[in-house]
């Protein structure tokens, strides 16, 4: 992706049908977001928690908890690597409707879309947070992220992606009533855009993936310890992370780690990150800081440092300075700072 897109607006005048679904384990209003939000899936049977994840693509969902899971229209053996935990989905791709809701009886359901069926949970070598499992029966996971697919997740399509499979919505090339998108919020999602609901957002331009029919990352540069130049790379706005991920090069990495703990950054280490082309968008924390509800769970310096693509995964906890937006009929992702933040 270019770092030096241009400021652009996209207009949503004219579109309507957003659907809100507050989260599940949504916190206190004015209160700030403490664990991966859930909403509510069902596919015509009992309603199960699933995590809701901008940071992979489809509904992967244990095997066992989809009602008449063989008399579905089977696609083939499918898997879905999730590469911060380092778990491996394996099952069944399974065409299906899928009913997502949110606290208080908000829902939608979709059209018909590629489902993962899991039958089996494997692990990558050295996975940080996974147990091998035969027909586990907890899995449910709402996948909504877009330019997953170099991550390990070439089935992480747009037509995997269950809020853009919203009735009314359109196609690729063709625009619906209800405008192929969605706000990420500390409270809930929006599904669906339209003018309303995008008020106030900074826009950054995405440009198209070279390999796959989606679009691609958002750029941003990250600065450790105030060194600069700072790396610029691609950022990921991962509500299935608590800790924040980092790829950097040798001058952003070196002399930081945590002793003993070679991979984390040190407390008190200072953390810059800035979207590149949406203009305003940054913020700063210090490692460990308390009482900030912007620092994550843990900093962990991945990939390799020789010649990394930069890269930050922020972890939910980006949701507490700001709102979210993905677009996937023009091309845009937004990001909107919150009031006294």
């Amino acid at each position: 992706p270019s770092f030096c897109a241009q400021a652009q607006t996209p207009d949503y005048a004219g579109f309507g049908g957003a659907v809100f679904l507050p989260y599940l384990n949504a916190p206190p209003p004015g209160q700030p977001i403490t664990r991966r939000p859930r909403l509510g899936v069902s596919f015509g049977g009992e309603t199960r928690a699933a995590l809701l994840d901008t940071g992979s693509t489809s509904v992967v969902v244990s095997a066992r908890l989809i009602p008449n899971v063989s008399a579905l229209p089977q696609l083939g053996a499918g898997e879905l690597v999730y590469s911060g935990s380092g778990r491996i989905a394996r099952g069944t791709w399974v065409m299906s409707p899928v009913t997502l809701s949110g606290a208080g009886g908000a829902k939608i359901t979709t059209r018909p879309l590629p489902v993962l069926a899991v039958s089996d949970l494997g692990c990558l070598p050295k996975a940080r947070f996974c147990r091998p499992r035969r027909h586990p029966r907890d899995v449910a996971v709402i996948g909504i992220g877009f330019a997953r697919e170099h991550d390990h997740q070439s089935f992480g399509t747009p037509d995997h992606n269950p809020f853009l499979a919203v009735p009314g919505m359109g196609e690729p090339g063709r625009l619906g009533a209800v405008r192929r998108g969605y706000v990420v919020r500390r409270d809930g999602v929006l599904v669906g855009l339209d003018a309303a609901n995008a008020a106030g957002f900074s826009f950054v331009k995405l440009e198209k993936d070279p390999l796959y029919p989606d679009w691609a990352a958002v750029p941003a540069c990250i600065s450790i310890a105030g060194r600069l130049p700072p790396a610029c790379g691609t950022l990921l706005m991962d509500t299935g992370a608590g800790k924040m991920y980092l790829r950097l090069p040798t001058l952003q990495r070196e002399g930081v780690s945590a002793a003993g703990k070679s991979p984390v950054l040190a407390a008190g280490t200072s953390v810059d990150v800035t979207v590149s082309g949406a203009p305003g968008i940054s913020y700063a924390f210090s490692v460990g800081a308390p009482a900030n509800p912007l620092v994550p769970d843990g900093a962990i310096l991945a990939g390799d440092a020789a010649n990394p693509k930069p890269f930050v995964n922020t972890s939910f906890h980006m949701l507490n300075g700001f709102d979210y937006l993905y677009d996937a009929d023009g091309g845009f992702a937004g990001f909107r700072a919150r009031q006294g933040r």
